[in-house]
């Protein structure tokens, strides 16, 4: 009585068991380069010393792995055909650059890795169509800055990386439509400064890292948005605890400290002390930093713009402080003024005014002898 029963179930596992391969092979119509299943709509091509993206990829597939590869270029068509990835890594190959428009079909993708390259710049708009987009990874590329509006449309981000690459700065307003952002990693780059409200409308952001830069202050009220933040990274960055500007950072982690996570790490210039510890007779300076800008006095203004040429009085400027916004050293040693005036231009025009002269009264000897 078992007996049937028994070899019917043995059948239908056999059959799912052969259609489940046969279903495989299919997908590896390459020859078997990419490794495929057709339940999950998985496709597998990492590690496998690809050169260029494979062609017969199934379009129902929902996530596609290519990390790991040798690919240097994308065809601007690449993923076209694959409208339905919520998935796609190209993590760890030798990209160079992206193509404009080559993940403008990729409606539905949520996760997208491209970390690990050569990536020295971003197409303008390349992730504008990305409407899905939660998780974007582009750190450990070469990229030296961002376009303007490069995240103006994936407003579902929640989590941007794009540390350990080389910018120098930031769009102003570049995050201004990554409303859902709860993690942000931009460490171990060249970041110089901050611009004013960058981070204004990442209300949602818990996490952000900004460690190993060139950072020597924030703008004032840079994190005051921030109200949901629990981690921030501030470590090795040459914080200028000298200038009056480093006093909103102290102050805020001061208050912070206890409810945001790794913040005591900031130390000065030097790792002589740490920013929460800065006093205010320490940061005594009102310093001037290049790439800002310093309000003038009202009441200069009005002198200035009421007074004739000889009335406008000498404005003392502190030397420090000069040299600190020129990014000035002092060389060792300064010719002194006359050195300055005596240029070969002037040593040149002073010899061929002494010819001259000489050949003229020379020729005026010669005519009155002659005469």
């Amino acid at each position: 009585m078992m007996g049937p029963v028994l070899a019917a179930c043995l059948l239908i596992i056999l059959s799912t068991a052969w259609i489940s391969q046969a279903n495989g092979a299919t997908c590896k119509k390459d020859g078997g380069v990419c490794t495929c299943n057709d339940q999950t709509k998985n496709v597998d091509c990492s590690s496998k010393g690809l050169t260029a993206i494979p062609s017969n990829i199934p379009t129902d597939t929902d996530r596609l792995e290519l990390d790991y590869n040798k690919l240097s270029s994308l065809p601007s068509k690449a993923f076209h055909h694959l409208s339905k990835l919520t998935y796609l890594t190209l993590s760890t190959n030798q990209l160079q650059a992206l193509p404009a428009g080559v993940f403008d079909q990729l409606k539905n993708l949520e996760t997208l890795w491209l970390s690990q390259n050569q990536l020295q710049a971003l197409p303008l708009g390349v992730f504008d169509q990305l409407v899905n987009l939660a998780d974007l990874r582009l750190y450990q590329n070469q990229l030296t800055s961002l376009p303007e509006g490069v995240f103006d449309k994936p407003t579902k981000l929640t989590r941007l990386d794009l540390d350990y690459n080389q910018l120098k700065s930031l769009p102003s307003g570049v995050f201004d439509k990554l409303t859902l952002l709860e993690k942000l990693y931009l460490q171990n780059n060249q970041l110089q400064r901050l611009p004013e409200g960058v981070f204004d409308k990442l209300t949602d952001l818990k996490t952000l890292n900004l460690q190993i830069n060139q950072l020597r202050r924030v703008p004032e009220g840079a994190f005051d948005s921030l109200v949901k933040i629990s981690e921030v990274q501030l470590q090795e960055n040459p914080w200028d605890c000298s200038c009056r500007d480093i006093l909103y950072l102290s102050n805020w982690i001061r208050e912070k400290k206890g409810t945001v996570s790794n913040i005591e790490a900031a130390e000065c210039d030097g790792g002589t002390k740490a920013v929460l510890e800065i006093t205010e007779e320490e940061a005594a300076e009102d310093c001037v930093y290049p790439n800002t800008t310093t309000a003038i006095p009202t009441t200069i203004i009005t002198t200035l713009a009421s007074s004739n040429d000889d009335d406008i009085p000498e404005l003392p400027v502190p030397q420090e402080n000069f040299q600190k916004f020129l990014g000035y050293q002092e060389p060792d040693h300064l010719p002194t003024q006359p050195q300055c005036l005596m240029s070969i231009s002037g040593y040149l025009g002073l010899m061929m005014f002494f010819v001259l002269i000489s050949a003229a009264i020379l020729y005026v000897i010669h005519f009155l002898k002659k005469a």
